[in-house]
Formats: C-alpha cells, sequence, structure tokens
C-alpha cells in the first residue's frame, strides 16, 4: 500500500451515483484536496488496497458491498483513516452503529455544505494526530485546533462554538452543568486553545478539601505557618503561574475564601498562609459548578461580586439526555478506549446494545456511559459487545426519564406535608443510588449530581448507616 506523503490531503469518494461522486469532486477539489473516485463498496475496497488516504467518504447504502463494509475493511487494514458515511435515511440504525464501530461521523443526504466542511476538517484533525503526520510541535497545534470534546449534536456544536470564541481572551469563565457532563474537559479543551496551551493546567477541587487546608492548597504556606508545615509548599494559584486554573465545584468555597479568591481575580495578588509580602500571579481562571451559583446569591451563600467576576462568559455543559445523537460516538470511543486498555480485541457493539443505551436516561451523564462501557468491557468473553454484560439498573432503563420529575405525581385531595415528602423522596432517592453504587458514596454523589460533601451532610442529616450497603 502506497503511503500518503505528510502535509497531502487524500480523499476517497464511495458512491454508487454518478451525480453525488462529480458533486463531492467538485466540492473536495475546490477546498484544496486530492480526490479519488469509487463507484460502489467494491471499488472502493479495491483502492484502499493499493493506497493509504486520510478520509474516506462513502454512501451507506450501495449494491454488492455496503458503506458499513468499506468501514470495516478501513479499521482492519488502516485503522488513521477517518471514514464519514452518507445516509439518506437520517438516523438509520445502521448509521448509529457504525459510529459506535469506529467511523468518525455520519451525514445525511441532502446534506448541509457547510457541516459537510466542518465535519471533514474534524475528520482530517483527527487523521493528522492519529497518524503522526504533522510531527511533535504541529501535532500539538493540531490537538489544540481540534480540542477534546466528543460530538456532533447541535447542543454540544454551540458548546465548541463559544470555546473557540473565548479561548483566546483571557476572559474569566463558568462552566456549569450537572455532574458528570465534561464541565473538566471543556476547561481543558479552552485551555489547549488559548495562547495558554504550553503553560500549566492545575485543577483544585473546592469541595473535596477540608476547609482547614483549603487556604493552604490554593495559595500555599511558610514553613512553620501551622502545625505540620514542615518547609514551604506553593499553592494551586503559583503552580498554575503562566497558565490556567480550574476551580472545580467553586459553589462549595466557604465566605472566607470567597472573600480571599475575590483579591487574587482583582489585584492577581495573594500571600501564602504564613506570609508577609503578596506574590504576584498571571494565570486564566476558569471556574466549573453544578450548583445554581445565581440561586446562591440570592440566598446569600454566595458572594454577588465573586459571581459576576468569575461569570463573564458562561459555558453550559448539556446533559447527555439532552445530545442522545453523540451516545454512539462516545460509547464507541470509550469502547476501543476500554478494549486497549484490558488487553481485547472487541471490534464492534451489537445492535441490541446500542439500543438499550440510546434508551437509557444516564444520570450520571457521559461519566456513567464511560462507566457501563468499561464494566461491560471488562466482563466481555467475544468480539462483539453484548448486552449480557450491561448493568442490571441500564437493562430496566427504558424510560428516557427527561427530568427529574415524574408527570404522574399529583397533590393529594386532601392536602400533604410538602416538606415532610420531599424528605422522603430524597431519602430514598440516597438510598438507590447508594444501593447502586454499593455504598460507595462518591460514586451515588456523581449519580445524583451533587458534590461528594453534600452527600455526606445528607447522609448524616438522614441516619443512614453505609453499612447496610457494602
Amino acid at each position: 500500500m502506497e503511503a500518503i506523503e505528510r502535509g497531502a490531503r487524500e480523499i476517497l469518494v464511495v458512491d454508487d451515483e454518478a451525480g453525488m461522486r462529480e458533486t463531492l469532486e467538485l466540492l473536495l477539489q475546490g477546498e484544496g484536496y486530492n480526490v479519488t473516485l469509487a463507484a460502489d463498496g467494491q471499488e472502493a475496497i479495491e483502492r484502499l488496497d493499493q493506497k493509504e488516504y486520510a478520509l474516506v467518504l462513502t454512501d451507506l447504502k450501495m449494491p454488492r458491498v455496503s458503506g458499513i463494509e468499506v468501514l470495516e475493511h478501513v479499521k482492519r487494514t488502516s485503522p488513521t483513516t477517518q471514514v464519514i458515511l452518507l445516509t439518506a435515511f437520517g438516523t438509520d440504525q445502521r448509521a448509529l452503529s457504525a459510529m459506535a464501530e469506529g467511523a468518525f461521523d455520519y451525514v445525511e443526504k441532502p446534506f448541509n455544505i457547510e457541516n459537510l466542511r466542518f465535519q471533514i476538517r474534524r475528520a482530517l484533525n483527527v487523521h493528522d494526530l492519529a497518524a503522526g503526520s504533522l510531527g511533535i510541535h504541529t501535532g500539538r497545534i493540531a490537538r489544540r485546533r481540534l480540542g477534546s470534546i466528543i460530538g456532533r449534536s447541535p447542543t454540544i456544536r454551540a458548546v465548541y462554538d463559544i470555546i473557540h470564541k473565548v479561548a483566546k481572551t483571557p476572559t474569566n469563565t463558568l462552566i456549569t452543568g450537572e455532574s458528570g457532563t465534561g464541565k473538566e474537559l471543556a476547561a481543558r479543551t479552552l485551555h489547549e486553545l488559548s495562547n495558554r496551551a504550553e503553560g500549566p493546567f492545575v485543577v483544585i477541587n473546592c469541595g473535596a478539601i477540608p476547609d482547614n487546608l483549603l487556604e493552604s492548597e490554593l495559595f500555599g504556606h511558610r514553613k512553620g505557618s501551622f502545625t505540620g508545615a514542615v518547609s514551604d509548599k506553593p499553592g494551586r494559584i503559583s503552580m498554575a503561574h503562566g497558565g490556567t486554573l480550574l476551580l472545580d465545584e467553586v459553589g462549595e468555597l466557604p465566605s472566607h475564601m470567597q472573600v480571599k479568591l475575590l483579591r487574587v481575580i482583582q489585584e492577581r495578588t495573594f500571600v501564602p498562609v504564613g506570609a508577609v509580602q503578596e506574590e504576584t500571579v498571571d494565570v486564566r481562571i476558569i471556574a466549573a459548578t453544578n450548583q445554581d451559583l445565581e440561586a446562591m446569591v440570592g440566598n446569600n451563600t454566595f458572594r454577588e461580586d465573586l459571581y459576576y467576576r468569575l461569570n463573564v462568559v458562561q459555558v453550559e455543559m448539556p446533559p447527555l439526555r439532552h445530545r442522545r445523537d453523540d451516545i454512539p460516538l462516545l460509547a464507541g470511543t470509550f469502547l476501543r478506549q476500554s478494549s486497549r486498555e484490558t488487553g481485547k480485541d472487541i471490534r464492534a457493539m451489537a445492535p441490541e446494545t446500542l439500543d438499550i443505551l440510546m434508551r437509557y436516561s444516564f444520570p450520571g451523564n457521559v461519566r456513567e456511559l464511560e462507566n457501563i462501557i468499561e464494566r461491560s468491557v471488562t466482563f466481555e468473553t467475544s468480539d462483539i459487545l453484548s448486552p449480557d454484560y450491561l448493568a442490571p439498573h441500564v437493562l430496566r432503563g427504558e424510560s428516557l426519564g427527561e427530568g427529574p420529575v415524574s408527570d404522574t405525581l399529583e397533590l393529594p385531595r386532601e392536602g400533604m406535608d410538602l416538606e415532610e415528602n420531599l424528605a422522603s423522596i430524597e431519602r430514598k432517592l440516597l438510598c438507590d443510588a447508594l444501593q447502586r453504587t454499593s455504598g460507595n458514596q462518591t460514586e451515588a454523589a456523581i449519580l445524583l449530581g451533587i458534590s461528594f460533601r453534600s452527600i455526606r451532610y445528607k447522609v448524616s442529616k438522614y441516619g443512614i448507616d453505609l453499612g447496610d450497603f457494602a
């Protein structure tokens, strides 16, 4: 097989309709790509055996050899080659399955030209990274240009747009969304696309560090400033100098730390614990939270001035149930990742497996999907990911459950004690989450979309014995 030259853009177009082949050839040549045409899947396979392509655009439904078979051949013989499927059948089940099997994306006919151009550029960036054809330095540039977020749905495309617009500015950004939606990934993408990409990316989880240690973790301390401070220690802020600091779960910051953080943002200076001299820092601050900070401002649990300093630009990460088109692509990515990590050769996902995943509500969002796939891969013994090893609660989850409140809830004629009933519902959901996670509070918090600190408080509040779930 003839390898493509460094920097070349060889695209193979496969379609049994001559008019479609000619249209795509004119479009792609106008973009500066080298284009080869194949009239059907069999001819495409013959051409793929003779030469390596960066991208294959193939019709899904063709006589003799289908687009799925072309995809399978590509994945066997040239795994860095990206494949975009063209389908006239909308969200065809075969197109969804192909995404799980490694297709980069699918585009519906008649296609939107700008959307097709966008997908082609992204696919070629992925090829360059996979093949290493850009070299070390330019490979980093390509990675930043592409970003790390996976998806094709309109909601995630809107996230791309905001991130690309603000990435190269110094603007403070607030990333919101439920637990497991990828807030840290969005922050990393902002950093990778920014002018600070060569600098450090430092994360501090404001809800995971005890209050009495949080100031030292954030600002650092001097030797002897408190018991146990046996040497000077830099804080996360100074570690992020020249780069980006992500304040994860910023809504968990205690009030006295909110005041100190506000000064850092306004003055770009801070004082380590036990020090007398101010230090100057050059850092971009990104904050992330699954809480409603605006509501917290209203009830005086979060400073209004800090809120507006952090929320110059807001990026809202959508829950997975609002971006279902991305499930096949995400599931396929996690499948290949878990297969590599476990040393297995699971090449595809059974249609039944994908169908079950498409109907599940994913209260834990993308993180839960990744965990589900990892668990299934661990137990799978064949080369196809069957539904046999999906977790029982996933197999039972036939309702999409678009919201946390059931439409069947009604106020009894005689009235109710609202607080008592809400407490009863909250306790039951806590117990359900702990039962599902065998008492693991961190995983249960993810399922419920709350912080570890919140679930720890609620377990204590309701007197729940974790030993009952071990």
